[in-house]
């Protein structure tokens, strides 16, 4: 057995020491001939090689997908069996790969040991920090071959053209509902646990998602980093920038695939798609009317809470058109043997040949000209 002094740790055979001692003095003596990177193995630099040859001897025998390396196809397998053998200490969550499981341990440790040198930002990870330089340096290699969008990683453009396709693989076990993203299922399902695991410190309102939760912060902070370059209007997010943009743009990038409409936001997409579906799901507690919109559900449950005035200003609006054929909706006939006509009553002009809208007759010898509390 080797001693190697420097860290203490022990070797079979003086080789593997020599291998080792690389690591102390960054020594990489085997370089590929192809692109110039170098490595302190041989056995790695092989490995490497086939970046280039495209070679992928390693293959998995469930499904047939091939690997560069054997180690590669061992964590791929885990895929199929379910295996996850690498558990967090403090909160439980398992992962199939070591390397996910120190970063994922970060989370509890605050550890960002990526730091942009750019900004001074810091990440947990260095996927996370080489995604994070694209927003410095502009770059947005790939495209999506119909409608042109850009986008930085190759994931955001697979999920992008799932807008295109439809297709959306993931599935709510509990009410069948699908998604585009695992992200969007995850949320979703916490409306099915009640779960919101993220806690406002100030006022104590809990939250679904972490983005959900910063932008909330903003409301207490103030903070509006996300300015419009046209008219120099500012939001809390970069979704709400980009929603407002349109305005400027003019792009309504939402199709209703079934009469072609057009629309800025999906919100309003969704909305319209109701009147093909007939669709009402907001619904008065006190009568039980449904509406399609929530805000003709609040106008309406207005004629609940006695503002009548509103009430009969919507009514008119309705019933007012020009040359309708039909009376107000309003229109009040005389009480029998009241010996009193209502305030509101219609009758037609002397050769007017059309009903007025709201005509006061002169009232008879009578001291209260009202019935009704109007």
């Amino acid at each position: 057995m080797t001693l190697h002094l420097q860290c203490s740790k022990t070797f079979l055979a003086p080789s593997a020491l020599a291998i080792h001692q690389r690591t102390h003095t960054g020594e990489t003596p085997h370089q590929c001939p192809q692109c110039g990177k170098a490595f302190s193995q041989k056995g790695n630099l092989k490995k490497h090689l086939r970046i280039h040859t495209g070679e992928k001897p390693n293959q998995c025998t469930t499904c047939g997908k091939g690997f560069k390396s054997s180690s590669e196809l061992t964590i791929h397998q885990m895929i199929h069996t379910g295996e996850k053998p690498h558990l967090c200490s403090q909160c439980g969550k398992a992962f199939s790969q070591k390397g996910y499981l120190k970063t994922h341990q970060r989370i509890h440790t605050g550890e960002k040991p990526y730091q942009c040198t750019t900004c001074g930002k810091d990440f947990r990870n260095s996927n996370s920090l080489t995604i994070h330089q694209l927003t410095h340096t502009g770059e947005r290699p790939y495209h999506c071959s119909q409608c042109g969008k850009t986008f930085s990683q190759m994931a955001h453009l697979k999920t992008h053209q799932r807008i295109h396709t439809g297709e959306k693989p993931y599935h709510c076990s509990q009410c069948g509902k699908t998604f585009t993203k695992m992200s969007h299922l995850k949320t979703h399902l916490m409306i099915h646990t009640g779960e919101k695991p993220y806690h406002c410190t100030t006022c104590g309102k809990g939250f679904k998602s972490s983005s959900e939760f910063k932008i909330h912060q903003m409301t207490h902070t103030g903070e509006k980093p996300y300015h419009c370059f046209q008219c120099g209007k500012a939001f809390t997010n970069e979704g709400n920038l980009k929603k407002h943009q349109r305005i400027h743009t003019g792009e309504k990038p939402h199709h209703c695939s079934q009469c072609g409409k057009t629309f800025s936001q999906m919100g309003n997409l969704k909305t319209h798609q109701r009147i093909h579906t007939g669709e009402k799901p907001h619904q008065c507690s006190q009568c039980g009317k449904a509406f399609s919109q929530k805000g003709d559900l609040i106008r309406h449950q207005r004629v609940h809470t006695g503002d009548k005035n509103l009430a009969i200003s919507i009514i008119l609006k309705k019933d007012q058109a020009p040359d309708s054929g039909h009376d107000s909706i309003l229109k009040r006939d005389p009480a029998p043997d009241s010996g009193h006509d209502s305030i509101l009553k219609k009758d037609p002009a002397p050769d007017s040949g059309h009903d007025s809208i709201l005509k006061r007759d002169p009232a008879p010898d009578f001291k209260s000209t009202c019935i009704d509390t109007c």
